[in-house]
């Protein structure tokens, strides 16, 4: 009991602590005030989501910054999993360590789902949504690192999220839709051809959903930066919460959209079943 209440106070301790540091630190910026910014709160916001004076040089080329991030996301993604191949694969064991659950747990969450939604054909769907779902969730926290590179007009910009840009956002929704589509052609034939076509605007929602979220993180970070002036604690707090949130949510709903329509469109066909299972009986009838 001794021990228990000696961590509980130490809890309590360090808790108390934090907050005090964080109000200190807001009365703080209340003293400091806000200083004065240059431009129209409407220019910044606009920047930050079109980035028209601020992109990046990419082999002669003037890209959004989020093209940057995604090139450094997949390539720390493919190295990873490379790692994990060639070096900790070989290692696992019957007893996982703490290393080896993480992995094994985040492939059970996505294989789990893929049979739950589509149970008649989830192989190729399960290895989708878990490169999906790492994607947008890795790409997703990238921005809190607030890597910083040099815009073509000589000044510097924080690397955002790959999907805070609209043209990655459709990429990631048209994929989606893509492999619903082939999926429902190869399992179902003309019938998945023909449900698949009916969700024409699946990637469009897919697409906007992406990009909204992330963008309203954005968007709300900047006004608070812009308006408030609070650049020593309010502005972290918002925007680590806004992107763990969005890291976590949009990952669920993409994948689960994904999986309930690939299950919808693949799904094997009433009559076609019954038919089948008259001829086997005839077949016996038969024999």
């Amino acid at each position: 009991m001794k021990t228990v209440k000696k961590t509980l106070n130490k809890k309590y301790i360090a808790l108390g602590a934090i907050v005090l540091v964080l109000v200190a630190l807001l009365v703080c910026a209340f003293l400091i005030g806000s200083q004065p910014r240059s431009g129209d709160v409407s220019e910044e916001l606009t920047d930050a989501v079109m980035h028209e004076e601020k992109k990046v040089s990419l082999f002669g080329w003037e890209v959004h910054p989020a093209a940057i991030s995604a090139l450094i996301v997949t390539a720390v993604l493919l190295i990873f999993a490379v790692c994990v191949r060639v070096f900790a694969l070989p290692r696992f064991k019957e007893v996982p360590g703490k290393f080896q659950l993480v992995i094994e747990k985040a492939v059970d969450f996505f294989d789990n789902m893929a049979r739950t939604n589509s149970p008649h054909s989830n192989g190729f769907l399960s290895c989708y949504i878990f490169a999906a779902g790492c994607y947008i969730c890795v790409g997703t926290l990238f921005e809190l690192f607030g890597i910083q590179v040099m815009a073509a007009n000589g000044y510097p910009v924080s690397l955002p999220a790959p999907l805070s840009d609209i043209n990655g956002a459709i990429a990631m929704g048209c994929m989606s839709y893509l492999v619903i589509f082939f999926g429902g052609v190869v399992k179902s034939g003309v019938r998945g051809f023909g449900l698949a076509l009916k969700e024409f605007s699946l990637p469009i929602s897919m697409s906007f959903r992406l990009f909204g979220a992330l963008l309203s993180g954005l968007l709300v970070t900047e006004l608070v930066y812009y308006t408030i002036s609070l650049s020593i604690v309010l502005p972290v707090i918002v925007g680590v919460l806004f992107t763990l949130l969005h890291a976590l949510i949009q990952t669920y709903v993409l994948v689960v959209l994904t999986a309930t329509y690939f299950g919808e469109v693949t799904e094997p066909h009433a009559k076609s079943t019954q038919k089948k299972q008259k001829k086997a009986k005839k077949v016996k009838a038969a024999a």
